[in-house]
């Protein structure tokens, strides 16, 4: 991209008041953000309102600030590794999945392993990518079954999607990175909700140079964005856009994740759900979900037989099984719920000394885990 057609794109896209919708009708009647600019505001009515044709002619604020900014960005690239690009409407690399959705962005910012954006064409494919999402503070099972299902479904070919949020989206991320993979895609994909010169949660930084080495992030909002409470829920339309299908591993019933659950539906997107126990408030979200039609999984096979022919093999996948230690009597007293000390002595009978030792075995053995509230609960392997 040229730095002319750059400043155009960028005043086109990011001009407060003028909106996605109303750059697409200009698109739609002049071609180009180059020819949008040099009509007169008189042609600029016939496909926009006198108050959007009035931002336009103002552009955004600092904007040679920006252009500024974003030009040296993208001069950055192929430094440390990581390429660096942005990918327009009609680029060759815009990924064909966020064509379909009714509000795909104008523009996206793109930093990834070089030979992903050294393609001709966008390496994403809607059919061999999956979404992950769910709660930012999840259960020590959950945590732990997304990094299982993530690195079980790379393994298969599956680009991985998330937002590189704590919880869940970590993990989706954590995951897929860890697998063994022949596929040609993006291990997983980070769609962010701030300027990709910024990685929020900061903690979060070594995760995001992870990503950039090895995967895709990806970003609609401009450089020098922070992280603002409305993007959030807007970018959740391009992680569910991106993908076959949406898998919700643990989700409150009022939560981000049932909001890219239902943009799924609306997209015409496969929704899948991980049940969890009745008691627990992370699995509310996940239940009423199945209750009103999205696939419950048990397995990575209950996944894969929703993709096309050709990704993955469900038979290679049988359900759970429990741990060897399962028949303990300590292990049938904890069940598969949280719990506390008191009611496992009450249930085993142990004294207190005892209790504890066995416990600390268990988690030592990565078989049990010590939640918040001196609550224990089992793991079990996906």
């Amino acid at each position: 991209m040229q730095r002319d057609e750059l400043a155009a794109w960028l005043r086109l896209c990011h001009t407060p008041g003028l909106g996605p919708a109303a750059a697409r009708r200009l698109l739609a009647a002049f071609g180009s953000p180059q020819a949008v600019l040099s009509q007169t505001q008189a042609a600029w009515l016939q496909c926009i309102t006198p108050s959007k044709a009035a931002a336009l002619l103002e552009g955004p604020e600092q904007h040679a600030a920006l252009l500024e900014r974003t030009w040296t960005w993208l001069g950055l690239s192929g430094e440390a590794g990581v390429a660096r690009a942005i990918v327009p409407l009609g680029h060759p690399w815009y990924p064909p999945a966020l064509l379909e959705i009714e509000d795909p962005p104008l523009m996206l910012y793109l930093m990834g392993a070089p030979r992903h954006l050294g393609q001709a064409q966008s390496p994403l494919r809607r059919e061999s990518s999956l979404a992950i999402v769910g709660s930012r503070h999840p259960s020590p099972q959950g945590r732990e079954t997304t990094e299982q299902f993530a690195r079980a479904l790379r393994q298969e070919g599956l680009s991985i999607i998330s937002g590189m949020a704590l919880g869940i989206d970590a993990a989706a991320h954590t995951g897929a990175l860890t697998a063994a993979s022949a596929a040609a895609s993006p291990a997983t994909v980070a769609v962010v909700g701030t300027g990709l010169d910024r990685v929020y949660p900061s903690r979060h930084l070594e995760l995001a140079r992870r990503i950039a080495a090895e995967g895709l992030l990806m970003s609609e909002y401009p450089l020098g964005t922070p992280p603002l409470a409305a993007n959030f829920p807007r970018r959740n339309r391009i992680i569910s856009g991106l993908a076959h299908g949406v898998l919700v591993v643990e989700a409150a019933p009022a939560s981000g994740s049932l909001i890219t659950a239902r943009m799924a539906v609306e997209q015409g997107r496969d929704v899948f759900a991980i049940p969890g126990s009745i008691h627990a408030p992370q699995s509310r979200g996940c239940h009423a979900l199945i209750k009103q039609g999205a696939k419950l999984v048990e397995t990575v096979a209950d996944v894969l037989e929703e993709f096309p022919d050709g990704i993955g093999n469900a038979r290679a996948y049988p359900a759970p099984v429990a741990e060897p230690q399962a028949e303990s009597s300590l292990l049938q007293a904890l069940g598969f719920d949280p719990v506390g000390l008191d009611t496992l002595q009450a249930r085993t009978g142990l004294d207190t000394a005892t209790l504890q030792v066995q416990l600390l075995e268990l988690e030592l053995a990565g078989i049990v885990a010590r939640l918040p509230g001196g609550l224990f609960q089992r793991l079990v392997r996906a």
